[in-house]
């Protein structure tokens, strides 16, 4: 049988994920929303565009959990978006309110699926949701290393005039302003930056990384990204249906890996049809240490101000 994706929330993240699954084929697509209409009229809107693609997924518009019944991989993407001079942290009540509706709703509809999340402040919705869910923590992380790995690939490619595609990053910690890039393993073709470029500008692109969803917000003045967003999850789901095992930078739980328990957060794993089968802990630097350490710890305290 062909494997079930569903997108929970059919805003623009949401609806850019379905239609990226529904264009590659790789599964059937459920697209979630409690809005009347909108994932009914985004559904069929994709659904008409799959026989230009060449694909023969089903999409389906809905309202009602019932039809995500006995999904594969869930993606939870509704939530508010940011606004001008909003950080991710700002969304924190707000957002956990719709996290806990759906993660509930999926315990119930999908016990065996494996949930990404997406809706911000991200790290701590990923906790939330594995809480929620009571699923395995192998089942449940969340999306936001690779858009940062890949905002940082896209910068370092306009600056070192590459290709991105032989850009390799990772980046660490909490999916927020203190995100730990690593530009000593961030290489291109195996080389890494810093033989190919001053430290002020590695530390330029570094900043403009942490800001890279504020700077799309302040220009797009009302909502926040959603085609890289999407990209990301997509490349996740594709690495978990079809146990690719790639590794990569998710937002995953730590039970003593980096020396850091009970938090979700950003690390390199390997991604396989299990979920998160293994956390790669790479050998950090006293300075990098330092900064992961702080990462971590904003992150929970934003998990103490939801008691989760």
């Amino acid at each position: 049988m062909r494997k079930k994706v569903s997108i929970i929330g059919a805003g623009n993240v949401g609806a850019s994920t379905a239609q990226l699954i529904a264009q590659a084929g790789f599964a059937d697509v459920v697209l979630f929303d409690i809005a009347e209409g909108i994932p009914q009229g985004k559904a069929l809107d994709i659904a008409e565009a799959c026989p230009l693609w060449s694909s023969t997924a089903s999409v389906k518009g809905t309202n009602s959990y019932a039809d995500t019944r006995d999904s594969d991989i869930v993606v939870i993407a509704a939530g508010f978006p940011r606004k001008p001079n909003m950080s991710r942290d700002d969304l924190l009540h707000a957002n956990a309110d719709v996290v806990k509706a759906a993660s509930n709703a999926i315990a119930k509809t999908s016990p065996d699926a494996i949930v990404i999340v997406v809706t911000n402040p991200m790290d701590v919705m990923a906790q939330l949701a594995w809480k929620t869910t009571e699923f395995s923590c192998r089942r449940v992380m969340g999306m936001g290393g690779i858009l940062d790995a890949s905002r940082l690939r896209a910068f370092l490619a306009w600056e070192l005039n590459v290709s991105p595609e032989d850009i390799e990053a990772i980046v660490l910690g909490g999916h927020g302003d203190q995100m730990v890039p690593l530009p000593r393993v961030t290489t291109v073709k195996g080389v890494p930056i810093t033989e190919l470029m001053g430290k002020k500008t590695i530390e330029s692109l570094i900043q403009r990384t942490r800001n890279g969803g504020a700077e799309i917000v302040s220009l797009l003045k009302s909502g926040s990204a959603y085609y890289a967003p999407a990209a990301a999850v997509s490349q996740m789901v594709k690495s978990i249906l079809f146990d690719e095992k790639r590794m990569l930078p998710c937002a995953a739980y730590l039970n003593g890996e980096y020396g850091i328990k009970d938090v979700y957060v950003g690390v390199p794993v390997i991604l396989g049809k299990e979920g998160v089968e293994k956390v790669i802990e790479i050998k950090l630097t006293k300075e990098e240490k330092t900064q992961f350490k702080e990462s971590c710890a904003s992150v929970r305290k934003l998990i103490k101000k939801l008691s989760i």
